[in-house]
């Protein structure tokens, strides 16, 4: 069955900044859809400075599965896009919430909690070897024991996120720093997955292990069972049943 899938990047950094343009010609959505190509995936492709901000509710309607990057312009996006986002999430839509994403209205909302973190940006970058610690999930699956990222921004603990439902994977940077850097949640009908590689100053989404995780993320949160019922405030003014004491409603 065809996952339709849309890849949503604020896409500024593209806009403003030589080296990333260097490094992403097509822009980082454009390298992610590259890396995840083949015939099980319809993808779409939107940023923050298209009509309806890239993501209209013809295309939300018609989303299996969002992907989400967005890093300096996370205040820019409107709390009414948030709102429907977070409402398909709800519904039954996965969700990719990717590297920096992690600060997103959209992220935070669905944690309730304000996702900060460490970090580190350095010119060279930092060696990060993530670790498969639940080999057994889905997310994981046809990955070795570990995989490294020569050249990555520092991600480290504490983390302020909920727990997780599953952690997938733990990355340990070259600095001593490690960060749960894999991370699945359950938000009503809908399946979330954090992956933090994919810094904009680093080709990371030219990696083709990092395209098979964020595939391997894209089937485990497409949900199949996608009628769009949510749970609504439901007001039963007559019981059930009777009364206990026989007396009618």
């Amino acid at each position: 069955m065809t996952i339709k899938v849309t890849i949503w990047n604020e896409g500024r950094h593209e806009q403003l900044h030589k080296e990333v343009q260097e490094i992403y010609p097509d822009r980082i959505d454009g390298a992610i859809a590259a890396g995840i190509a083949n015939p099980d995936f319809e993808i779409r492709r939107g940023t923050l400075d298209d009509p309806d901000e890239g993501l209209p509710d013809s295309v939300l309607d018609d989303t299996d599965v969002l992907l989400w990057w967005g890093h300096m312009a996370h205040e820019e996006v409107s709390d009414g896009l948030i709102e429907r986002v977070q409402q398909r999430v709800l519904k039954g839509m996965g969700l990719l919430v990717l590297h920096s994403g992690h600060h997103s209205k959209l992220f935070r909302r669905l944690m309730g909690t304000n996702a900060n973190l460490s970090w580190r940006e350095t010119p060279d970058g930092d060696l990060e070897r993530v670790w498969v610690v639940n080999p057994s999930h889905p997310i994981a699956e046809g990955l070795p024991p570990y995989f490294e990222v020569n050249a990555s921004e520092m991600y480290g603990e504490p983390f302020d996120i909920p727990q997780p439902d599953e952690l997938v994977f733990i990355s340990w940077y070259s600095g001593g720093e490690v960060f749960r850097s894999g991370c699945t949640f359950q938000r009503g009908r809908g399946r979330i997955f954090f992956f933090s590689p994919g810094h904009e100053t680093y080709p990371i989404y030219h990696d083709k292990t990092v395209h098979k995780v964020i595939s391997n993320g894209i089937r485990w949160a497409r949900q199949k069972h996608t009628d769009g019922r949510i749970l609504e405030n439901w007001h039963r003014a007559e019981p059930l049943h009777g009364r206990p004491d026989g007396v009618k409603a």
